[in-house]
Formats: C-alpha cells, structure tokens, sequence
C-alpha cells in the first residue's frame, strides 16, 4: 500500500512579501505594469555577499525559499531535490552570450555559462547543504513545477525517499520580455493588479518567483496538508474541461460536492481565460472560488504559488479575501483544488486536503 505525502513546510520568495512565514497576505502590493518584480528579501540574511554578488537572481531567490522550507521542516538536509523551472537562468544565459559578442570570443570568465544551466538551482542547493541525493530537474514549460511535484510524490508513496525538497523558480529577463511582447503575449497597456480580469485585452502580466516545499511521507507538527494528486494534460478541448475534472476527482475517491475551495489561474488573457470561466460558471459555480495571478502575475512555476496558497489557506484555515473570486465562503475549509492552464495547453488539476 502508497504512503501518503505531506507538505511538512513552506518557502516563498514572490511578488508578494511571501518570504516570512510568520505572515499570510497581510500587505498586498497591487502593481500597475505589464511585468511585475518579485520584492526581494534580504539576501544578506542567507547569503554571504561575495558569493551573492555571483549569483543569478533565480538561484538568490531559491537558496532563500529552500532555506526556509528547510528550517521549517526542522531538517538540515533531504533524501532528494526535484526542481521545476520553464526557463532556468536564462538571464546568466543572455549574459555570456552579450559577452562573447561584445569581448569578440576572447577572455571570457566562466562564471555565467556555469550558472545559465537549468539545472544550477538544484545543484546549487545541493552544494548548499551537501545534498548528495537523488538531483533532477524538470524543464516542461508551464507543467514544469507539476512534473517535479509528480516525481516526488512517486517516490514518496513507494517509500523510495522520506524527505523531498521540491521547488519551482523562474525569473524574469530583458530578451525573454521583450520576445513575448513583440509575440503579442504579454499585455500591451498597464493593468492594476486589482482590475486584471476586467483588463478584458490579450496577453498577461509576466512575473517571476521561486516556492520550495519540504515534502515527505512523514507527518509532523508542522505539516500544512496532504498532497493527494497531482494531473498533468498537454492539450485539452475547452468542452471537455468539466468531464476530465470531474474524471480526476474520482479518481480521487471524491467529488464536485466535496471541493471546498477550487484555486484557478485566471491571468487576465481575454482569449484563454474562458477555461476558467466555463469552471466558475458552470461546475463550479456554487463552489467557494479563488484566484492567484493577480498577486504572482504570470510565468512558467506560477503554480508554486498557487500551491503554496492552498497549503496556507489549509493550515490557517483563512482564505484572504484578495483572491476571493466569488461571494461563496466555506467556513473550515479540507479540499482544495487547484487547476491552471496557458494560452489553452499544459493544463494541470493539483487536489490537496487538510490533515
């Protein structure tokens, strides 16, 4: 018999003042841009500055995250890593190619190429700790912070590791927005955070973040929830959405009615929002209803912060009422459901529980 997995900690570094655990949305910063920043800790805390100052930020935000996913879980160190990322250090990667062009192929350092791998985060936190576990990362676009959660919890169940630092990170860089601007993907006129679905124009906000979860098949004191399923589709047609919803959550052993909160990825996008709102409207239209993009904005792992949501909504029993997307409330809420979807593929159905 499949062990079951739990989500023993936190970590968070967002656009948000996610970062402090002792907190939950308690300052909401609503930008008014077509990208939005992550607000930055002080990395001095956790990193010496010398090594700081080589650092890309996706991999400052992750040592960040991971730190305190680990000092919560009251660990110093983890069977495996598993790490999801759409677009790994891609900003080290548009360095070192500016400097071979601008040095003309001549005395270039090797810190940037080392550091523009995707597979830098999970090394890095490795090196951090002296993990010399099980190290993967997964790089699958916007399913990318899923896959990883997918290969945990596999090993997890199976009793092939006790304690699995998960994680998704992306960051944002100058070419990776100027090239989804110019294709039209993200949004052409500023929108304020609070207005984002009524934007009711093309594209989204593009933001970046790192979440990290100490996962395990041990329950603690610390524990947020039960990770049940995790569900992944590469393509979908909008009709038959409810049907594979409704096939997972018996797959689950549960149902429609049982869902006390459904978190969605709502991203303002006129032509793509309408997966969510044949959900609100139709399934889950007398189901307690969230949303999550407004305050993360839009890029590959945005799911980590949905995740981490959920497993706080759980632990608090509190839903905030900033991503509160309709007037339904559920008073002590068990299940949740998570569902996102972007530009209409990489659908993914996360279903977490209270324990």
């Amino acid at each position: 018999m499949s062990k079951s997995v739990y989500i023993n900690s936190v970590g968070s570094v967002s656009v948000q003042k996610t970062f402090d655990n002792s907190e939950f949305l308690n300052e909401i910063t609503f930008y008014n841009d077509t990208v939005a920043s992550v607000i930055n800790p002080d990395y001095k805390a956790y990193i010496p500055p010398a090594q700081a100052r080589r650092m890309a930020k996706g991999i400052k935000m992750s040592t960040v995250s991971s730190q305190t996913a680990l000092q919560e879980a009251g660990i110093e160190n983890v069977d495996a890593i598993i790490v999801g990322t759409g677009l790994g250090c891609l900003g080290d990667s548009e360095k070192f190619v500016g400097d071979i062009i601008e040095n003309n192929e001549q005395f270039l350092t090797p810190t940037r190429f080392i550091q523009s791998s995707h597979n830098t985060v999970a090394g890095q936190i490795a090196l951090g700790i002296n993990c010399k576990g099980y190290n993967f990362t997964y790089v699958h676009a916007t399913v990318s912070f899923e896959s990883a959660l997918l290969d945990a919890k596999m090993q997890l169940e199976q009793d092939e590791a006790e304690h699995i630092l998960v994680g998704g990170v992306d960051e944002m860089v100058k070419y990776h927005v100027n090239s989804h601007r110019l294709i039209g993907h993200i949004k052409s006129e500023p929108v304020h955070a609070s207005k984002l679905l009524e934007s009711n124009t093309k594209g989204s906000v593009m933001g970046e973040g790192s979440h990290f979860f100490v996962l395990s098949n041990q329950k603690q004191e610390s524990t947020y929830a039960e990770l049940v399923s995790v569900e992944c589709y590469n393509s979908m047609l909008k009709e038959d959405l409810p049907k594979k919803v409704v096939s997972f959550l018996t797959e689950n052993q549960t149902d429609v009615a049982s869902i006390d909160l459904v978190i969605l990825g709502n991203n303002g996008d006129v032509n793509f929002d309408g997966y969510y709102n044949d959900l609100t409207t139709g399934l889950f239209k007398d189901t307690p209803q969230a949303y999550y993009k407004h305050l993360s904005a839009e890029y590959d792992t945005a799911t980590g912060f949905a995740f981490w949501l959920g497993a706080k909504i759980l632990k608090t029993q509190t839903i905030p009422e900033v991503v509160r997307l309709n007037k339904s409330k559920a008073s002590n809420p068990k299940t949740i459901l998570i569902y996102n979807q972007y530009r209409g593929e990489n659908h993914s159905l996360v279903l977490l529980r209270k324990c």
